[in-house]
């Protein structure tokens, strides 16, 4: 069960944000778009309409007190000719009609002004651009204001404006994809990082709380500080346990030690057989207990150097006869002979002596401590495809018919030995050590004879 608690995603969350602007700026780009193009195409109407009433207005003159006025075919056909529209025109005189259609009203600010004015009404059912050019004419002794009005309609004006309306949606829409494509993209570069991180703290092993080193965003360096500091701490804290542990195994074997000596000082001043047989037991239960209080403290060094393994090239046969011959008296209580067969030269691996060390003692100790007297452990060193094998095989009680997984478990034992007083941790250490070394740990019968065989494979150096 974990106690993370998701809260929405943070991917999503970007997406929706910039999928939000990106809608956002299509629909101010559509907008835009429109308002633009409408204002390019009135303008252009607005011109034509000038330039027709212009050459309307230079075509009229004062003659014998009268006005004339001879409409030029270029200034109205160049009206008609887009999209069909329908064209109208006046001319006025101080507001009275000298030619055209009579009822075409008249801004009412072109003949103030004296500038052309424009203006859009709705004449003859149809909605009309409207230009007003004012001109102050001669006639005989007066002065009058001619004005020439020209008049369109706006159909071929609103059918453009669909057109771009529709374009401008396209443009629109298409703008709007885009960005989301991009924005999509966008976001899943930006969750890189966060994502690279995520797996370099999941590919660490259970042991490995040292700090976080990769580049990152600088978004991002807060977080990673927090979590190198709580890894800081968190390491901190278990070398202080690891420490405890030890020094706890080491005041608990120095009693046991004392306990040991005075038993056998006093078993050989002794002459009943009972008391000999209640000082054997004493002896025996404070070897068990310094085994145990050994095991503890083996185990919290190969936790506290699994993280910084001081390697060095090691020859395994060299090794394992250094562990048989520390090991060799605890054996010739028993009777126990031990052999080591193996290549003089080669075997080489390249590994934290102590920590291998620790590992062949425990798979030696064990063997001696569930083998019978007077019988045989044999250590075989062997060479295949760059690997190193080391076999410990005795002739013991084997691994019995349980469930041999757990077997490497911390504190776990086989229900065959549960008479033998044993702390479960020697399997465990030989594991975490084999591990930590690229290797790996077997546990198989023994071939040859009734037992248990043992494994290490290592890499070769």
């Amino acid at each position: 069960m974990t106690a993370v608690r998701a809260r929405g995603s943070l991917r999503r969350r970007l997406l929706l944000q910039l999928l939000l602007v990106a809608a956002i700026l299509s629909v101010a780009l559509y907008f835009t778009v429109r308002a633009l193009a409408q204002q390019a195409a009135e303008t252009t109407q607005d011109n034509i309409l000038i330039a027709s009433a212009t050459a309307i207005s230079e075509a009229a003159r004062a003659e014998r007190g009268q006005i004339l006025v001879d409409v030029p075919y270029s200034a109205l056909s160049m009206l008609g000719s887009i999209a069909e529209e329908r064209v109208f025109y006046r001319v006025t005189a101080d507001a009275l009609t000298v030619t055209g259609y009579d009822d075409l009203p008249a801004p009412d600010a072109a003949t103030e002004t004296g500038n052309p004015v424009f203006t859009t009404a709705i004449y003859r059912d149809d909605e009309v651009r409207i230009a007003a050019l004012p001109r102050r004419l001669t006639v005989g002794d007066e002065t009058v204001i001619l004005t020439v009005l020209v008049a369109q309609t706006r159909l071929g004006l609103a059918a453009v404006s669909l057109q771009i309306s529709i374009a401008a949606a396209a443009a629109g829409v298409g703008f709007f994809l885009l960005s989301g494509a991009l924005s999509w993209f966008a976001t899943n570069n930006a969750m890189r990082p966060l994502n690279r991180l995520a797996k370099s703290v999941e590919r660490r092993g259970p042991q490995d709380l040292s700090p976080v080193e990769t580049s990152a965003p600088t978004e991002l360096v807060p977080l990673l500080q927090s979590l190198n500091t709580f890894m800081g701490r968190l390491s901190a804290s278990l070398a202080r346990t690891e420490d405890f542990i030890a020094e706890a195994a080491h005041h608990v074997r120095t009693p046991l030690a004392t306990v040991r000596t005075q038993s056998e000082i006093a078993m050989r001043s002794v002459r009943k057989p009972e008391n000999k047989q209640i000082l054997r037991e004493v002896i025996r239960a404070a070897d068990e207990s310094s085994r145990s209080a050994g095991q503890l403290l083996d185990h919290a060094m190969v936790a506290l150097r699994s993280d910084n393994l001081e390697k060095e090239r090691l020859n395994m046969k060299d090794l394992a006869q250094d562990v048989i011959r520390s090991i060799s008296p605890t054996a010739d209580m028993k009777d126990i002979r031990i052999s080591c067969s193996g290549s003089d030269t080669t075997s080489a691996v390249e590994g934290d002596p102590i920590l291998l060390q620790n590992a062949l003692r425990n798979l030696l100790d064990n063997a001696v401590k569930y083998s019978p007297e007077d019988s045989r452990i044999k250590v075989e060193i062997s060479e295949a495809a760059s690997t190193v094998r080391v076999d410990v095989l005795d002739e013991g009680r084997g691994l019995g018919d349980g469930d041999r997984s757990h077997l490497t478990e911390r504190f776990g034992r086989g229900d065959n030995v549960r008479d033998v007083i044993g702390s479960g941790l020697g399997l465990t250490i030989v594991d975490e050590v084999v591990r930590a070394h690229g290797g790996s740990l077997a546990l198989t019968d023994n071939q040859e004879s009734r037992g248990t065989c043992a494994s290490i494979t290592l890499p070769s150096a």
